[in-house]
């Protein structure tokens, strides 16, 4: 049994704001916040077929369901559009090989919503499924995304942006130890 060496989750996840990130060279993509605006790919897997059960004269009998599995496509297409239209799709984007774990991602989310009675493992694998595309906090640091902020906007709308500075850019290390000390006002 091997021993040792780099594990995903050993050890504080990366973060963007660090001193120690900056001279590893660990450099975060900032991902739009008002979303993926680009086109959409094609939903990657096969239709899925839902069959139903009832017994004839005694006898299990097996179906096609054709309205339940057409109702279930539909709502994976409006699944994979939401989830393209989020800052991450920006990334996917260039990323064909994560589109069917996408796929896989949004026909779980789907089989959840419509089983009210979904197991705890179902559940469980749904948000491995986030994180592991991205749709997490724990899941940006693990991809090495950040979402970048809309301070152009949050300034247009009157709003004040937390971190900036008065310069507009990032906090200097001495005006965040600063700002954690306060002046007493």
């Amino acid at each position: 049994m091997t021993s040792g060496g780099a594990r995903a989750r050993s050890g504080p996840a990366p973060d963007p704001g660090s001193g120690r990130s900056a001279a590893r060279g660990l450099d975060f993509q900032a991902l739009p916040s008002e979303g993926y605006k680009g086109q959409i790919p094609d939903f990657p897997l096969d239709p899925i077929v839902l069959f139903s059960e009832h017994f004839e004269d005694g006898a299990k009998v097996r179906e096609v369901d054709h309205e339940a599995s057409a109702d279930f496509h539909s709502r994976e297409g409006v699944v994979w559009v939401e989830a393209w239209r989020s800052p991450q799709g920006a990334a996917w984007a260039v990323e064909s090989w994560r589109w069917p774990v996408i796929g896989e991602y949004c026909r779980l989310k789907v089989a959840v919503e419509l089983d009210p009675g979904a197991n705890a493992a179902l559940v469980g694998q749904l948000h491995r499924y986030r994180e592991q595309i991205g749709l997490t906090p724990a899941g940006l640091r693990l991809n090495g995304w950040q979402v970048a902020r809309d301070e152009v906007g949050a300034r247009r709308d009157g709003e004040s942006v937390p971190g900036a500075s008065s310069s507009g850019g990032r906090l200097s290390a001495r005006e965040r130890r600063l700002k954690a000390v306060g002046d007493g006002r």
